[in-house]
């Protein structure tokens, strides 16, 4: 490392890195999707911390308490393009008795910070605000201007924080063509030691659905071929039996290959009659990077129905949780309708596009650089998210966007079932690995416009 580089990243700030991951999950942001989160605390704590390194923060809500914080730091070069680094500040809720520590203590324990947030995402939140606070003790500023977004609502639907701030100030992303967030840059332990750092250059799309079942309402006791129960029990059967077909994306193409080849496999997803689930069967612990994302899903989530175990209803309620590949919308639509069938009616509860970046951009290959340099046996390879983040709403002002929260993660550490599961937790060590390689990502000259 560089002396300069090393300068930057001092033992200040690989202290502060877990304090601040700690101070951030203490701070309870739950948000339930019933409107009552309250993210303002968080971001007045962001806001202070960014304050004490001479970055003015703006506080903006959309609702009383929905607090987000956005900041730009000036680049050296007023030509280069902005990058916006973007992190939420709500969680989603942890129920206390099922956790081995207290999701909100922020336990800092045998070298692992605990609670609610440190994966999904305070923790890099937390890297962000350690590595600008050494930027400011260093004296240096990065060569382009870096956005920076602590966002409310991520956890739900995001209107009254990403959304808000794309629709009603989109001045402060101004000359931002990239973005990075959550979900990528982690360490992912492969078959026979292989350790791969997925970046995530996708998102399905989200379709939330409320799927509505009428019917003839009566008496339990009686003959009723027309019930609103058994029609939406059929139509969510349904739903659940389907089989969806592979559609490979782009991104999922370029994931399957170099995935494929570090594994000694010579496999050409272009090539006619390409089997992906022959391949996922080959890539062993791998096939978890990209078995959700070949194809679209539709998973039943929640049913309300009756009143009273005698009365049959004339109405019953549910809830489909939908992720749809780009491209994919119109199939997507087609299947509903005919797996649904005529006694089911539907419409989108919440809905935004699905995303993908390039993956032969100079920006990737910088992300690639970064991680490769503080871990030189690692194995950096392009994946979409399953699921979706706030840079869905930030791609509608133009801004590509990518999984980038990079940490080094020890075997046996499983980074995806701790996303909203129980005893969320991320290693000390990680952090340390995550404020370097950010670091030196934010403070490469970008070669691209």
């Amino acid at each position: 490392m560089a002396d300069a580089e090393a300068g930057r990243v001092d033992a200040r700030a690989l202290d502060e890195v877990v304090r601040f991951t700690s101070e951030l999950i203490r701070i309870d942001t739950t948000n339930a999707g019933d409107g009552n989160c309250r993210e303002r605390p968080a971001a007045e704590y962001v806001a202070g911390l960014l304050g004490e390194a001479g970055v003015e923060p703006l506080l903006l809500e959309k609702e009383p308490g929905r607090t987000s914080v956005v900041a730009r730091i000036p680049g050296t070069d007023p030509g280069a393009a902005a990058l916006l680094v973007h992190g939420h500040l709500d969680v989603v809720p942890a129920e206390p008795a099922d956790w081995s520590v207290h999701p909100f203590s922020g336990e800092v324990r045998d070298g692992v910070v605990w609670g609610r947030g440190a994966i999904d995402m305070k923790n890099m939140d937390a890297m962000v605000l350690a590595v600008v606070r050494a930027w400011a003790r260093a004296g240096v500023r990065p060569p382009r201007d870096i956005v920076l977004a602590f966002t409310a609502d991520e956890e739900d639907s995001g209107d009254v924080g990403s959304a808000f701030l794309v629709e009603e100030h989109p001045e402060l992303f101004e000359g931002c063509t990239v973005g990075i967030s959550e979900s990528g840059g982690y360490t992912f332990h492969g078959d026979g030691g292989l350790r791969l750092y997925p970046v995530a250059a996708g998102e399905r799309g989200t379709a939330w659905l409320t799927l509505t079942a009428r019917g003839t309402a009566g008496h339990g006791s009686k003959v009723n071929a027309d019930n609103a129960v058994s029609h939406l029990a059929a139509a969510v059967a349904r739903i659940s039996e389907h089989r969806w077909p592979v559609r490979l994306t782009p991104t999922v193409r370029a994931a399957l290959r170099e995935i494929a080849r570090l594994y000694g496999i010579d496999a050409d997803p272009e090539e006619p009659g390409f089997d992906a689930d022959e391949l996922l069967a080959k890539l062993g612990r791998s096939s978890a990077l990209v078995a959700a994302t070949v194809r679209n899903s539709a998973a039943p989530t929640m049913l309300d129905a009756g009143y009273k175990v005698n009365v049959i209803p004339g109405r019953a309620v549910g809830h489909v949780d939908g992720r749809v590949l780009p491209g994919t919308e119109e199939e997507f639509l087609a299947t509903l309708e005919e797996l649904t069938g005529p006694a089911v009616s539907w419409e989108f509860h919440h809905r935004n596009t699905a995303l993908q970046a390039p993956v032969d951009a100079p920006v990737f290959a910088r992300m690639r650089a970064a991680i490769e340099r503080f871990d030189p046996e690692g194995h950096v390879v392009p994946y979409c998210m399953s699921g979706g983040t706030d840079a869905k709403q930030f791609a509608r002002l133009g801004i590509t966007g990518y999984g980038f929260s990079p940490l080094r993660l020890p075997p046996g550490f499983d980074y995806q079932a701790l996303f909203h599961g129980v005893d969320e937790r991320v290693p000390v060590d990680a952090l340390h690995f995550g404020i370097r390689v950010l670091d030196h990502f934010l403070m490469d000259r970008p070669k691209e416009a």
